[in-house]
């Protein structure tokens, strides 16, 4: 998936990946970044406790989140975490790129 997202995202986007929850966590507080693109079945920690993790951090109660996920039943309690956007997996390539641009004030 983490590939996937880059392949789809190739466009001038830095990218951090984490392989885990918590690995996820520790990234994001390390670097800050602008847009968050999470799954929610992640090893360690998973998706929704992340969320939840990083929107009790003051410092990045911000961070923009698109939660791509094939448990499309988790939406709700994905949207009520934090997450700005969720895709149900199978998505569709343009639009992932067409929420990341909305959420960084690209689209």
């Amino acid at each position: 998936m983490r590939e996937l997202v880059r392949v789809v995202l190739d466009d001038g986007y830095e990218f951090g990946e984490a392989a885990d929850g918590v690995e996820c966590v520790e990234l994001a507080r390390r670097s800050r970044p602008d847009l968050l693109v999470l799954d929610l079945m992640l090893p360690g920690k998973g998706g929704l406790e992340v969320l939840a993790e990083l929107r009790s951090d003051r410092v990045l109660t911000r961070l923009s989140v698109v939660v791509v996920s094939a448990w499309n039943h988790l939406e709700g309690d994905a949207v009520a975490a934090g997450a700005d956007r969720f895709l149900a997996k199978p998505f569709e390539p343009s639009d992932l790129r067409a929420a990341v641009a909305e959420l960084l004030g690209a689209g």
